[in-house]
């Protein structure tokens, strides 16, 4: 990655009437912004399907697409909804807000009239997007299908123990018996994959990279468990034995009890980490630089006993640290890596960094320990990390001033020489954009200067969390001029190349394929 600067903004933060964001005209338009702003990148949060507290990182499937995405403007268009469909749904009334609720009341109505509709119109092109991706639509279509059939529940608590334990008298009698909701989910992934990829193609025509999340564990909940649970460390009822967390801390005496599958790491390594290697493949399908989550986590994790109230009684465990980092390094060399190495870092977390080669994040709204200690402070940066104000589990610069400890807040106005208060998401910026890393990002709601309830996740908090919206009118040509103006200040914007023309006298004339030497694209 060359120095360049992007900005952190979630499709479902987009502007819609449709009560979350989606892959419509608002994603075209901020591709638009992002280009006039002397962006390069654009950093996303992860795209899979949510369920329960609504976060991007615990979703259905690591493979799949959230339907929510889909936009229902391209599916009226297309024929295949009628725009009286979009007008009398409720979708909610804030426009600042994401209502979960509503969404999910609302949305698959749409898109179940959207599957009546085309099914038979998309038949061969939704049986080549199955083939294509048969490592993993036909698990999750059925976990999918299984899950409505039984209220929603978590799989851990089907009622069928055949099916729920995989066996394989039930799998094929709740194929056979739910095909019809099979099919609907399958075809949700072939629209969501559909708008994706018309709008990737046209971010990378302005230019753009995708920079987009990889969580390092996944949901318990999830087809990825249900369909392949000797690959986690399950009881022989395929219930966890122990999970994810975080240890106590200056700032949570409990620590942090995610809850997630701990990996069969000794198991994966035996197959040369085939599963891992299938999932940065699924991701490099959707994004040109791949954000790991919780790097530290390959050299050591934080494992709780399953059933604990707190993560106290957890231990620290090895991880599978280069065996499995280099072999995802060395497998795709057309993709780039951002390691996630924040939290409680050791000497064995820096080394396996340093090892890796990858680049690691330092976020701004860490930096400013009064004696200069953080290793996230400017001067201290190295050309190969890159620089956050902060992530989605941060307050907005406008929240961090409000909450964060005093001492810290003066010494980060000394150092970035902040006069008056409304300076500070300005010197934020010119800070990171200043700094040696090659990479700085901001999130959207911190160019807007927007307040602390324009935060996108509190860590710890069960709700409110994932809703910010944007509003439609918020970006702006003098917004993009003030950004593109410090891009190149501050050395990380780049003219496009320009292909030269050629001169009529000089120009070879170029041969014509014959249609049957190279098959179109269908």
């Amino acid at each position: 990655m060359d120095r360049s600067c992007g900005i952190l903004m979630p499709v479902s933060s987009l502007p819609s009437p449709y009560g979350i964001g989606t892959f419509g005209k608002a994603a075209y338009d901020f591709a638009d912004f992002l280009e006039s702003a002397g962006m390069s990148c654009w950093q996303l949060l992860p795209l899979g399907p949510t369920g329960y507290g609504d976060s991007p990182y615990a979703s259905f499937s690591t493979f799949a697409g959230n339907p929510y995405f889909i936009d229902p403007d391209m599916l009226a268009e297309d024929g295949l909804i009628d725009k009286e469909d979009l007008e009398s749904a409720d979708w909610g009334e804030d426009e600042e807000k994401t209502d979960y609720g509503r969404i999910y009341q609302s949305r698959f109505k749409v898109l179940r009239k959207a599957f009546s509709n085309g099914r038979e119109r998309y038949k061969q092109a939704v049986e080549r997007f199955r083939e294509e991706n048969a490592s993993w639509i036909g698990n999750y279509a059925l976990f999918m299908a299984v899950k409505a059939h039984f209220g929603m529940q978590s799989w851990t608590e089907w009622p069928d123990e055949d099916i729920r334990l995989r066996k394989e008298t039930a799998l094929r009698k709740y194929a056979d018996m739910l095909r019809e909701d099979v099919d609907f989910y399958v075809f949700l992934q072939f629209l969501f994959y559909k708008q994706w990829d018309a709008l990737k193609d046209y971010v990378h025509s302005k230019g753009i990279k995708i920079i987009g999340d990889v969580p390092i564990y996944v949901a318990l909940d999830s087809s990825d468990v249900w369909s392949e649970p000797h690959f986690f460390l399950l009881d022989d009822q395929n219930l966890p034995t122990v999970v994810s967390g975080c240890p106590p801390d200056a700032f949570n005496e409990d620590g942090q009890l995610w809850g997630n599958p701990i990996y069969d790491y000794a198991k994966m390594e035996k197959d040369g980490f085939g599963w891992w290697i299938r999932r940065i493949e699924g991701a490099g399908k959707l994004y040109d630089v791949i954000r790991i989550d919780h790097f530290r986590g390959f050299e050591s994790y934080w494992a709780v006993p399953y059933g604990e109230k707190t993560a106290k009684n957890g231990k620290w465990m090895p991880g599978p640290g280069m065996k499995l980092v280099g072999v995802l390094t060395s497998w795709f060399n057309d993709l780039e890596f951002i390691a996630e190495d924040l939290g409680y870092t050791t000497p064995e977390v820096k080394k396996l960094l340093a090892d890796s080669g990858l680049p690691g994040m330092k976020v701004l709204e860490f930096a400013f320990e009064p004696d200069a200690s953080s290793d996230a402070i400017p001067f201290r940066a190295k050309e190969n990390s890159t620089c956050y104000i902060g992530t989605h589990d941060n307050d907005t610069v406008r929240g961090w001033l409000e909450n964060f400890d005093e001492e810290c807040i003066a010494f980060a106005r000394k150092y970035m020489n902040v006069r008056s208060d409304d300076e500070w998401n300005d010197a934020f910026l010119r800070t990171g954009l200043a700094s040696p890393s090659k990479f700085f990002c901001a999130q959207m709601q911190d160019i807007l200067e927007l307040g602390a309830d324009a935060r996108m996740n509190t860590p710890g908090e069960p709700a409110g969390n994932w809703c910010w919206r944007m509003k439609k009118d918020a970006i702006t040509p003098d917004l993009a001029k003030k950004l593109r103006d410090l891009a190149i200040t501050y050395g990380r914007f780049a003219e496009p190349v320009q292909e030269p023309e050629e001169d009529e006298e000089t120009a070879t004339e170029v041969p014509v394929k014959s249609e049957q030497s190279e098959s179109s694209p269908s």
